[in-house]
């Protein structure tokens, strides 16, 4: 009987994985800056991600059950855990190229597909597949957006978001939704004049995720001391808040959609 000699390049103790068990395999840079092979993944960044993960799929559920009030209240507690994911990874050196993509795909159900569902459920639904379509601009410009600032990490300026960040964005209709909810003599879903405007708020809260419009990210906020005003003020306007926090987050993010118009226009002519 011929022996067939198998190549060193194809025998089993090469082989990355078993076939069976599940596992993570990233390339990393070591500290001399070479590549090596790691397997595994780090826990707390990727158990925050999941916990925004799940928050999505709750709001959901609970938006296909009409239970809106929960389904808002999902989706800002998301908002809180995408937050803190990405500060615990850089604290403690866990940033990872399989958390990157998790997170990502986290944002996507939790500010693309949630905040959709929740507007689609609360009053979209009777103008059958305008709304539908309507719902479904918003999502899609979500995967756009998510992508395109996936592939473009590390070339554009760290001041500035190119469009209005997901999380955001779902901000925007969620407190949007909430205000509605709160004054329903005003946002009366039943008036076909409503729904439209409705329509009209999340395709437009969409498409300002895929424009080229900048708008501040505060990410280098938190790395320089600022003006002692700059507290009192912020006391003021979360008093403000306070009398009516849903009205008090829809003009903040209004404020926010509005000022990327300024940041644009005073960089061009900068």
């Amino acid at each position: 009987m011929t022996n067939i000699h198998k190549p060193e390049s194809e025998s089993s103790t090469d082989l990355p994985f078993d076939g069976i068990t599940f596992e993570v395999e990233e390339e990393e840079q070591n500290p001399e800056g070479l590549k090596v092979k790691r397997r595994g993944i780090y826990l707390w960044p990727n158990l925050i991600t999941t916990a925004a993960l799940l928050s999505g799929f709750y709001s959901i559920i609970a938006s296909m059950d009409g239970n809106f009030q929960q389904a808002i209240y999902a989706i800002f507690l998301a908002a809180l855990f995408d937050g803190l994911d990405g500060r615990v990874a850089r604290a403690i050196g866990a940033q990872s190229p399989f958390g990157e993509q998790f997170d990502s795909l986290s944002d996507m159900l939790a500010f693309g597909v949630a905040p959709a569902i929740l507007m689609y459920s609360w009053a979209l639904h009777d103008l059958g597949r305008i709304g539908l379509a309507a719902c479904f601009v918003f999502t899609a410009c979500a995967a756009f957006r998510l992508a395109r600032f996936n592939v473009q990490i590390g070339v554009v300026d760290k001041r500035y978001f190119i469009g209005v960040a997901s999380p955001l964005a779902a901000v925007m209709i969620i407190s949007w939704v909430w205000v509605g909810l709160d004054f329903p003599q005003i946002f009366d879903t039943r008036e076909t004049s409503v729904q439209i405007a409705n329509a009209a708020v999340i395709i437009i809260s969409g498409l300002l995720m895929i424009s080229n419009i900048k708008y501040y990210s505060f990410k280098t906020v938190e790395r320089k001391r600022v003006p002692f005003f700059v507290l009192p003020i912020a006391v003021f306007i979360f008093a403000a808040m306070t009398y009516n926090i849903p009205v008090g987050i829809l003009v903040i993010s209004l404020i926010y959609a509005l000022s990327g118009f300024v940041t644009t226009l005073m960089a061009k002519k900068g």
